[in-house]
């Protein structure tokens, strides 16, 4: 079955997509459609199911058509959302609800899907090798692996699974969490640990903290603590809405530290040691610890796939370092990475893996048919931050390509303004807080319906 969409139908898409984007915030990306070229039977492997790999797989073939072929390959056999996995702690999501079937990629765009992982990559014979022993060649390889967890903090992976989880990856340990924070006494203390950008979801640890203090607040008392350690000079995102929170909606609950180094958590008694700007050593005894760590691109670790393949070229070896016209790999040619396993200078959120997903669809089916990349590739970012049980927040932002940096930018008053910066929202209202139930909705069935 061919789900060919011609130049015109893509321009009339976008620019619905567009303009139901500037009213409610849906996903979208500003491309120009190729004229012309030609498809050969291509074959497209697409390493990863999460926000970025369902939708460049989707709109591949939505926009490929009968030409190319595209294998999906995931080790999980569906995928559980991180976005609004926050909200399984205070119960007002179940962890249940998150899990989004690949499915319909299969049925209605006619993907092959694999339960696998990748293990290895050869770029110059294009082959992967899978988990399961198998291989598959590629004209062209999308990596979204997503992200890995360090060792920090005198904790391993094992702490994480069974003392103090980071639940930073929805699943097991964010049902752990959920757990630990029901079960803390009244008057208790969560510590939370945040590291030092980049990291998943800019705003994710300043609104965690806020649902659980609001969740201590309702159900345990006064004097409940959360105790936020931030590795970061200041708040990373939404600023102005999250020190409203710490300080007026959760005043006299949330304590937020900036500038923390030197951590050291005690996994079994959860004893936190830091030392703060000047260097002066603090301690805290912890009912709850939840360590958010430093993290990487899945495989970039010395020894791992990424990283033996060439493609975790960063600075700091961490990342995949790409072209944000293609966001082909600048290591190995034909070697595409979406989502938060790419420096790309965009945020590392589930809406903008789902746009970058669509500018790298576009630029493969302009590649494939011999043409160039659009040069001027738009990208737009929202995300909603719940504040507490029944109110939220935003953040919106809309990038835009800068020859003259190779980089996305946010761009103000349409143009590229350097010093642009995100739009918040003027208020926390449970108006927001409703809207974010259809833009979560609406953002997955864009990324996997």
């Amino acid at each position: 079955m061919a789900h060919h969409m011609s130049p015109l139908s893509r321009r009339r898409w976008l620019a619905w997509s567009a303009a139901a984007a500037a009213a409610t915030l849906v996903p979208t990306v500003g491309l120009r459609a190729a004229a012309g070229g030609s498809l050969a039977n291509a074959h497209i492997v697409v390493a990863g199911g999460g926000m970025a790999g369902a939708t460049v797989a989707k709109y591949l073939r939505l926009w490929g058509g009968s030409g190319v072929r595209v294998t999906l390959v995931d080790p999980s056999p569906v995928y559980v959302s991180n976005i609004m996995s926050n909200l399984v702690l205070n119960g007002s999501r179940t962890l249940g609800s998150l899990d989004t079937s690949r499915a319909r990629l299969a049925s209605a765009y006619g993907v092959v899907l694999r339960q696998a992982a990748v293990v290895a990559v050869d770029g110059a014979a294009r082959r992967v090798t899978l988990s399961d022993g198998g291989q598959l060649d590629y004209d062209r390889l999308v990596l979204a692996p997503g992200i890995a967890f360090d060792d920090a903090y005198g904790l391993t992976e094992a702490d994480f699974d069974a003392h103090t989880p980071h639940a930073w990856r929805a699943g097991a340990q964010t049902a752990l969490l959920a757990q630990q924070l029901q079960a803390m006494p009244a008057g208790g203390t969560f510590v939370l640990t945040i590291p030092k950008a980049p990291y998943r979801c800019p705003p994710g640890p300043y609104e965690r903290a806020c649902v659980v203090a609001d969740f201590l607040k309702t159900t345990k008392g006064p004097g409940s603590k959360v105790l936020v350690l931030d590795a970061n000079a200041s708040i990373q995102a939404e600023r102005e809405t999250f020190t409203h929170a710490f300080n007026s909606v959760h005043a006299g609950v949330v304590d937020y530290r900036s500038d923390v180094a030197n951590l050291h958590i005690n996994p079994l008694t959860r004893q936190v040691q830091w030392t703060d700007l000047v260097g002066s050593g603090l301690a805290q005894a912890a009912d709850v610890v939840n360590p958010i760590v430093p993290q990487r691109a899945v495989g970039s670790q010395s020894g791992g796939w990424l990283a033996q393949a060439g493609l975790a070229n960063s600075t700091d070896g961490r990342w995949a370092v790409v072209d944000v016209l293609s966001y082909e790999s600048t290591a190995v040619p034909g070697v595409h990475v979406l989502g938060d396993a790419a420096q790309c200078g965009l945020p590392k959120a589930g809406h903008v893996a789902n746009q970058e997903a669509k500018i790298c669809a576009d630029a493969i089916v302009r590649l494939l048919a011999g043409q160039q990349p659009d040069p001027a590739p738009v990208a737009n970012s929202a995300c909603y931050s719940p504040i507490t049980a029944g109110t939220a927040s935003w953040l919106t932002a809309v990038y835009q390509y800068d020859p003259a940096s190779r980089s996305m930018k946010v761009a103000a008053n349409n143009g590229v303004t350097a010093g642009a910066t995100a739009t918040e929202a003027a208020a926390i209202t449970s108006g927001h807080y409703r809207q974010m139930g259809t833009w979560f909705t609406t953002l997955m069935g864009d990324s996997f319906g």
